[in-house]
């Protein structure tokens, strides 16, 4: 089965190696859907979905908690689990594609390039224009 859909996620990126060097990003990935209830919030269903390869690699970095993609999804399933409380199901699929479109995403601080005054003496006289 396959879905799309904008997605906030719900954590960092884990980023994982398989034994022959492949990289596998794990994201948790929170779709709204439905109408508002009357709290004003409208039901999540939570995805744990898989990004393979040089992608997983290199968008890791922007991958953080609070950020929101538009997921192209494949392979997209119910699997069981076992924990502590019991049996438990949840939904899981793999990411074909995906888009950056923004969210309350914190990045580290750019240092600001300060520019050095220019010296009208510094300037040679061919290079201005009239």
């Amino acid at each position: 089965m396959k879905a799309n859909g904008v997605a906030r996620i719900g954590k960092d990126v884990e980023v994982r190696y398989s034994p022959n060097g492949d990289a596998i990003a794990n994201l948790s990935l929170a779709f709204t859907y439905g109408k508002k209830q009357a709290d004003g919030k409208r039901a999540t269903q939570w995805v744990d979905a898989t990004l393979f390869g040089k992608r997983a690699e290199s968008l890791a970095p922007y991958l953080k908690k609070g950020g929101q993609i538009v997921a192209y999804l494949s392979d997209v399933n119910i699997q069981t689990y076992e924990s502590k409380s019991g049996q438990g199901v949840k939904l899981v699929g793999k990411v074909d594609d995906l888009e950056l479109i923004g969210g309350q995403v914190e990045r580290a601080p750019q240092p600001v390039a300060q520019a050095k005054p220019v010296e009208l003496a510094d300037i040679e006289d061919n290079l201005i224009p009239f």
